[in-house]
């Protein structure tokens, strides 16, 4: 749903931009004293030429030397006002590049400090559109409508004293000129806010579909999902199109046309003025020439402030999607308390842990279990009964809503998101690689970790006989999300990263589903090494994979419904017992469950 923004917001908004520019006092300074001594240069022009008209060309007094160091002065004026511009015009760059690094940097930061709530309902091409086009629209602000506002602010109040010098009466009535173009600038920031709004909102649903499009691309050429997702493409881009056109209708209307329409009605005036003085009073030539080239200067600002009106309205709605994403308060679960509590053996213990995404619905009940260091805990039962969520909340990724959960008899709130991550290795059943080498993938820049260290990790979880086949071995190019490896591949690598941080607790999601049988069974060695003096708990689809577990949780919409060992849980043929059935192509076991 897109919001207006009001007047005070809009300046709220603006004020919150411009702290970004205290960090870099110095360098406004600097180009702000170059952007007066530039603007002074602008306005002293046309009063050479006043000078020449009637000192000199009126009266036909040509006198060679005064006449030559007027134009060297002219042209010497002009000369240092272009060198001064250049280096203000590359001085404002300069601060507006490094003011919006700062933002982007403060963006990111804040992204990777949100929780996983925020990216559960979050689209991701939604999150890349605020920190790169809508970033982008900020720095154009910066670069174009700051040094542009504050030059033409210091070149219409030196173009007003200019006028004063020149004809006090004439001044006094080019001042009410300046109430219309207010008015005119009200107008337009009163509508355009609303339009922008609009196109930011459609240029980041684009962006989204684009996003969606990019990573489900495997499945929408499958499924020939081509035409639908280029029609809802299509549609987005045509909301965008039209709110662009609205925007376009408002610029021709009140940008320069109005502006113009203002300007003529003035040099009317002035004209006037001038006109009916001269039947009764001789008017100078040069003091008519400067008026009117005053009064052109005068809405030539106005006319470019105008005109980057549009670019401020731009950058003050795109601040304000990214500083609401910045606001943001769902954040990763934090520490609690002031003790320090250290992760020693591992044992962990779920205490009456309930638990809901979304506040109405527990999708985890009254969950309890316990496991010491060197056994194993596996969580089975259907899609949706409550397994991942366990994982969820072990890892810190959401916070417990009742309950607690305890490490080596410590609340997992009180411990730090160093000392918890550092102790417990994670291994998904997607696992994602980053761009970079293989080395760097099961390092993770970790500097503590050595190549050594890493050769061995991979050949204790079988890796490294596929890795040294790889061109430059270790060194080999990862692409984006590990696309040249097979499934299997990848899962090594990510065996190979937990087994390297030497995690004293072991989370393992469905590790081994991606990986073919004969490499199962190798996979299925180094598991029982990595889980030995380790706390270990196993999400498994594939019940044949966890036999050995010492306490096998059976999860039934959101509740522990079994518990016990695998010939323990055979033996009282309940759940656990029919998806044993299920799994190994017994007919029983199907009738069994289809008949529940």
């Amino acid at each position: 749903m897109n919001k207006t923004l009001t007047s005070k917001q809009q300046r709220q908004v603006l004020f919150r931009l411009l702290s970004y520019t205290k960090k870099y006092k110095k360098e406004f300074f600097i180009a702000f004293t170059l952007l007066l001594i530039g603007t002074i240069g602008e306005i002293i022009g046309p009063i050479f030429v006043k000078v020449f008209i009637d000192d000199y060309l009126t009266p036909r007094n040509i006198e060679a030397q005064p006449l030559i160091i007027l134009g060297v002065s002219y042209i010497l004026v002009h000369f240092i006002k272009v060198i001064v511009n250049y280096f203000q015009l590359v001085k404002f760059h300069e601060i507006s590049l490094n003011i919006i690094q700062d933002l982007r940097i403060d963006v990111f930061t804040k992204v990777h400090a949100l929780g996983l709530k925020f990216f559960d309902k979050t689209p991701g091409g939604s999150i890349v559109s605020r920190v790169t086009n809508d970033t982008e629209a900020i720095k154009d602000m910066f670069i174009s409508v700051i040094a542009t506002f504050v030059q033409n602010a210091v070149l219409l109040i030196g173009v007003f004293i200019a006028m004063f010098i020149l004809n006090v009466k004439l001044a006094f009535f080019c001042l009410f000129l300046i109430p219309v173009i207010f008015l005119i600038m009200k107008t337009y920031r009163h509508f355009s806010s609303k339009f922008y709004q609009d196109m930011r909102e459609r240029l980041s649903q684009l962006n989204a579909k684009i996003n969606e499009s990019l990573q489900g691309m495997a499945i929408i050429q499958v499924f020939r999902q081509e035409r639908r997702l280029q029609k809802e493409f299509d549609e987005i881009n045509e909301a965008h199109y039209k709110a662009g056109i609205k925007n376009i209708k408002l610029d021709g209307l009140l940008l320069r046309p109005a502006i113009d329409f203002v300007y003529i009605l003035a040099l009317i005036l002035v004209l006037s003025f001038f006109g009916i003085t001269s039947i009764n009073n001789v008017v100078e030539i040069g003091v008519l020439y400067a008026f009117v080239n005053y009064l052109e200067r005068f809405f030539e600002p106005i006319n470019q402030m105008m005109m980057r009106l549009s670019l401020l309205q731009q950058a003050i709605v795109a601040s304000d999607r990214v500083f609401s994403l910045m606001d943001n308060d769902e954040l990763a679960p934090v520490k609690v308390g002031k003790e320090n509590p250290k992760i020693d053996t591992g044992t962990i213990e779920f205490k009456n842990v309930s638990f809901s995404y979304d506040g109405k619905r527990d999708v985890l009940k009254n969950i309890s279990f316990s496991a010491k260091k060197g056994e194993t805990i596996a969580l089975v039962g259907h899609t949706g009964s409550g397994k991942s969520s366990i994982i969820n909340l072990l890892m810190r990724f959401y916070e417990v809503d009742r309950g607690d959960i305890l490490l080596d008899g410590h609340s997992i709130k009180s411990f730090k998101d160093d000392e918890l991550r550092k102790h417990t290795g994670l291994v998904l059943q997607d696992p994602f690689l980053f761009v970079g080498t293989v080395k760097e993938n099961i390092r993770l820049f970790n500097k503590d970790i050595t190549d050594e260290e890493i050769e061995e990790a991979a050949r204790f979880v079988q890796a490294d006989s596929f890795i040294q086949k790889l061109p430059n071995q270790y060194d080999y190019q990862v692409t984006e999300r590990g696309s040249t490896f097979s499934s299997g591949q990848r899962q090594l690598i990510a065996f190979a990263r937990t087994i390297a941080a030497l995690p004293k607790i072991l989370v393992l999601d469905e590790a081994t589903a991606s990986i073919d049988t004969e490499t199962e069974e190798a996979i299925q060695i180094a598991l029982r090494k990595m889980r030995e003096g380790r706390t270990t708990i196993a999400i498994a689809h594939r019940l044949s994979t966890i036999q050995d577990a010492n306490e096998i949780l059976v999860l039934h919409q959101g509740e522990i419904v079994e518990r016990g060992t695998h010939q323990e849980l055979l033996s009282i043929k309940g759940l656990y017992y029919k998806m044993y059935l299920l799994q190994n192509g017994h007919p029983d076991g199907l009738e069994k469950v289809v008949g529940e």
